[in-house]
């Protein structure tokens, strides 16, 4: 094809989209200034002159001048998509991410059973179906299921829950001092309390929307509130769409 035709048709393509591009973006600079958010936080929606803004841990949909906002989850009825929710899933996934690995205390499998996910559970320590879903920890071991903890002490900063979270984390043998404060054991701090991460973990839960514990956060985002027993919590982890972890090989 002649070098000239295919330069006049990407300048004719570019002609049309940027319109379209300079539109988006005057809406969203209207829009971040009007709700005083960032520009990043400011999307286009699937549906033409609405826009899809994050605050914090809210979503909510906008008009291009910054007018109208309408709060709900947007949902495609041809599909079923939970579109809304999709965006929840993945911001939920990101904070954890963010939140970093060794702030958590993981309980895998042990050998040679191999992890084929890993669930984040917020848990209080003095919650009753904590305890029960910790007591079968083996259970969900069993069935390739890595349980990994942060703490949501639901009566709040300076009270006994908040006190045994601290002393947990600060435990040279942190499993083991998680299991025996699950099992009621009074676990207690020697010294200074440690650097630990309770009252980000804490607040975390509230951003999510976390009000009671346990509270499950699976590999695609999903969330399940309260104990589920180790058969049903693997039988909705196959159902859920996360391809399992491969074997690591020696």
């Amino acid at each position: 094809m002649n070098s000239n035709l295919v330069a006049s048709a990407l300048f004719a393509a570019a002609a049309l989209l940027s319109p379209v591009q300079a539109t988006a973006d005057a809406a969203t600079d209207t829009i971040s200034k009007s709700l005083g958010i960032e520009p990043a936080n400011v999307r286009p929606s699937p549906i033409a002159g609405l826009y899809e803004i994050q605050h914090q841990r809210e979503f909510a949909y906008v008009t291009a001048d910054g007018r109208y906002l309408l709060r709900g989850d947007l949902v495609d009825l041809k599909s079923g998509e939970e579109l809304t929710e999709n965006r929840r899933r993945v911001d939920r996934l990101d904070v954890l991410a963010k939140l970093g690995s060794k702030k958590f205390i993981e309980f895998a499998p042990p050998p040679p059973v191999v992890a084929k996910y890993t669930v984040t559970v917020f848990t209080d320590i003095d919650c009753g179906y904590c305890r029960k879903l910790h007591s079968e920890i083996a259970q969900y071991n069993a069935k390739g299921i890595a349980i990994r903890y942060a703490f949501y002490p639901r009566s709040g900063p300076d009270t006994d829950a908040w006190r045994s979270a601290e002393a947990v984390w600060c435990a040279a043998d942190q499993h083991k001092a998680l299991t025996d404060a699950k099992a009621g054991a009074e676990v207690k701090i020697k010294g200074k309390v440690c650097d630990n991460p309770i009252a980000e973990e804490y607040q975390l839960a509230q951003d999510l929307g976390i009000r009671g514990t346990p509270m499950m956060v699976l590999p695609n985002g999903d969330v399940y509130p309260g104990y589920v027993p180790a058969a049903q919590l693997a039988a909705k982890l196959a159902e859920s769409g996360v391809k399992p972890k491969a074997p690591v090989k020696g």
